[in-house]
């Protein structure tokens, strides 16, 4: 999707749906690794979270927006910065998110 603001590099969307018979939240969670970088990084590290109230049945599209400070790793030049090349994102209801799509940035200073 487009960003929709200035600082945005990235945006993410996911719908999560209710599919249970009471009302209840959700905690969607946001993770990220560059797929290849300078520096070593996490396997996954938590970016983004919301909570949303979902009646039974209910679907909501949640969007995350990604800046520079969520991208920007401590590269081997010891410098905050967003390094060219693919990352991996992760969306779901934990860690153990299984929904995961790849996006192709280019170097952010």
């Amino acid at each position: 999707p487009i960003p929709q603001h200035p600082n945005t590099v990235a945006s993410v969307s996911v719908d999560v749906q209710n599919t249970g018979k009471v009302a209840g939240d959700e905690v969607v969670q946001l993770y990220l690794r560059p797929d290849t970088s300078s520096a070593e990084t996490p396997a996954r590290a938590l970016k983004a979270y919301r909570r949303v109230h979902l009646e039974p049945g209910q679907k909501e599209t949640v969007t995350f927006d990604l800046g520079k400070y969520e991208l920007e790793i401590w590269s081997a030049r010891k410098i905050w910065e967003v390094e060219a090349g693919t990352y991996t994102i992760w969306v779901g209801g934990s860690s153990a998110a299984d929904l995961k799509t790849q996006v192709a940035l280019p170097a952010i200073p």
